[in-house]
């Protein structure tokens, strides 16, 4: 049986995927995380996750009887077959086709599709997950067309009906942050500053205005663009 009211979360520990679970948590009843380990090179991301886990439990009591299971799955496979600035040591740079060499060829089509064969067996019916075609680097993979397109696939390929929700798709960086602060106030914010994870190259060795990473990578960029245009409009 498929649960209406429960959710599964595409929750890396990053800025955007913990902006989602909150979204989710003031939505649904039950809601359930997974995260993936693909050999990334900013793998910090994944330490972070359960130290934003507990401080919403910690702070939000009325989402703690919300939130469920963790899962954490391996997909080694994905570093192996790709040959990228997020899975090599390698400079970021643009690639003659247009798009950075941070692209990730199929990342969110396997992580959507092992998300739904996991919210199968559990009974989850909603997919959350933070792509947006706003405030990004031109990923194929994160534009809406594609989504809905995989949606389709995945409700054909496993006779069920997922729902595949981006609550980011539509805003940039500084909506985003306008929406942690509408839906958990000053401590969600403070949250996703200091304990969640976004700087490609995993450097937490400096904390900035907007949250730790290097200032200097394309993810870095944009986290700070778009906290600078909040503050802006919040003060």
């Amino acid at each position: 049986m498929m649960r209406d009211d429960a959710a599964l979360v595409l929750f890396s520990g990053g800025q955007d995927s913990a902006t989602c679970l909150a979204w989710a948590l003031e939505r649904f009843a039950h809601v359930e995380t997974i995260g993936f380990d693909y050999g990334q090179r900013h793998r910090v991301e994944l330490e972070v996750r359960q130290t934003f886990r507990t401080r919403l439990l910690r702070e939000n009591p009325g989402w703690a009887a919300r939130l469920g299971e963790d899962h954490l799955l391996a997909l080694d496979a994905l570093r192996a077959v790709s040959d990228t600035a997020l899975t090599r040591e390698t400079a970021i740079a643009m690639q003659a086709d247009g798009l950075p060499n941070t692209f990730v060829p199929g990342r969110n089509l396997l992580f959507l599709t092992f998300a739904a064969a996991l919210a199968y067996r559990r009974g989850l019916r909603h997919l959350v997950a933070g792509m947006c075609e706003t405030d990004y680097s031109g990923y194929p993979d994160c534009r809406d067309d594609t989504l809905k397109a995989l949606q389709v696939a995945i409700n054909l390929g496993m006779d069920r009906r997922f729902v595949l929700h981006t609550p980011l798709m539509w805003r940039d960086k500084a909506a985003t942050w306008a929406l942690a602060a509408r839906l958990g106030g000053a401590a969600l914010v403070e949250a996703i500053r200091l304990d969640t994870h976004s700087c490609y190259l995993g450097d937490r060795s400096r904390l900035h205005d907007w949250g730790h990473g290097c200032g200097t990578c394309p993810a870095c960029d944009l986290r700070r663009k778009g906290w600078e245009r909040w503050r802006l409009t919040a003060d």
